[in-house]
């Protein structure tokens, strides 16, 4: 075994905290589990809050099969001025006057809606967005400007939740479910000009990755804490139908060798149970449902995640298209 690596192959949620980069989690993961591989699904910037999944030893190919989730946030748009980032860390560049219909909560309705559905995204200047190699926020920090190109996104829900206008100003609340690649502070700068002014992102919580919740994310404390026991169940975190792989099916596995339908049952949830119900047995039905080209089943062997495989409807066949070194656990039963 290599040096900085353990049996472990787990996966875990962190509320992350303000203030710290994702990479600060992951290494501070690193140094609770004692293991070098540790990954993460979906970047948090430094000001933003909430779940962040992260990926423990080989788990950490888990990633290739979050990354695509829908994200759901809770945000706070602030009118009235603009920043270089997009959101509160970056300096005001241009303070506009606020129309009053922007404190009116039918109008702000209205408008959220005309965000929902698909659309095109200019991601801000200050992003992680790579051109020949250097990242757009290096480029900006050095005075320099990187020409971005707008990005496909989808919008699948924008509800205002409250809105306030005080002495801060006038600041809405707004709960966004999102897909890969979308930029909060992008949408709250592009609401603040449909709105006819200027607005930045104020904060940001992220409260759900897929069928992760905040309920099942621990603070890094509790992790130093109990360690293993925050694993979380990874079958219903990425919400596939699974097969239990029995005696025989299981040497085809370890060999990542293709797996006939014909000999196995394929099983799902019957229900989104709650994450710290028993991962074993709860709300589990035999599924009668044929396999859809191309579809991702999970394998469990002794009741850990093996491998992935993928329905490959010209041969017939469920073909390999993970297998771990070490299964990822299930969390603690």
């Amino acid at each position: 075994m290599k040096r900085g690596q353990t049996d472990l192959s787990l996966m875990v949620a962190v509320d992350k905290p303000c203030g710290m980069t994702s990479h600060d989690v992951v290494n501070a993961c690193r140094r609770i589990f004692g293991e070098k591989r540790v990954g993460h699904a979906g970047t948090l910037d430094p000001a933003a809050e909430g779940v962040l999944i992260m990926l423990i030893g080989p788990a950490a190919r888990l990633n290739a099969y979050l990354e695509g989730r829908s994200k759901r946030y809770l945000a706070r748009i602030a009118f009235g001025a603009c920043t270089d980032t997009d959101d509160a860390e970056g300096e005001v560049i241009r303070r506009v006057a606020v129309p009053s219909e922007v404190a009116d909560r039918a109008f702000a309705r209205d408008l959220l809606a005309r965000f929902v559905g698909p659309q095109m995204q200019m991601p801000p200047i200050y992003s992680a967005i790579k051109r020949a190699g250097v990242k757009a926020y290096e480029a900006a920090r050095a005075g320099k400007v990187i020409d971005l190109e707008a990005r496909p996104i989808e919008v699948r829900q924008a509800e205002l939740l409250s809105l306030a206008d005080d002495v801060d100003g006038i600041q809405w609340d707004v709960l966004f479910d999102v897909s890969k690649g979308t930029y909060i502070r992008a949408l709250a700068r592009d609401i603040g000009r449909a709105a006819g002014t200027e607005a930045h992102l104020c904060a940001l919580r992220r409260v759900s990755i897929g069928n992760v919740t905040l309920e099942d994310c621990v603070s890094l404390e509790a992790l130093a804490e109990v360690g293993i026991a925050a694993a979380l169940d990874p079958v219903r975190a990425l919400g596939l139908r699974f097969i239990y792989a029995t005696h025989q099916i299981a040497r085809l596995l370890e060999h990542g060798s293709a797996v006939r339908p014909t000999e196995v049952q394929v099983h799902a949830y019957l229900h989104a149970a709650p994450m710290d119900e028993c991962a074993c047995t709860s709300g589990v039905v035999e599924s009668d449902e044929p396999l859809r080209a191309d579809e991702r089943v999970l394998m469990l062997k002794d009741n850990a995640l093996k491998a992935i495989y993928r329905f490959d409807a010209e041969k017939g066949m469920l073909v390999a298209d993970c297998v771990f070194s070490k299964a990822v656990m299930r969390g603690v039963l």
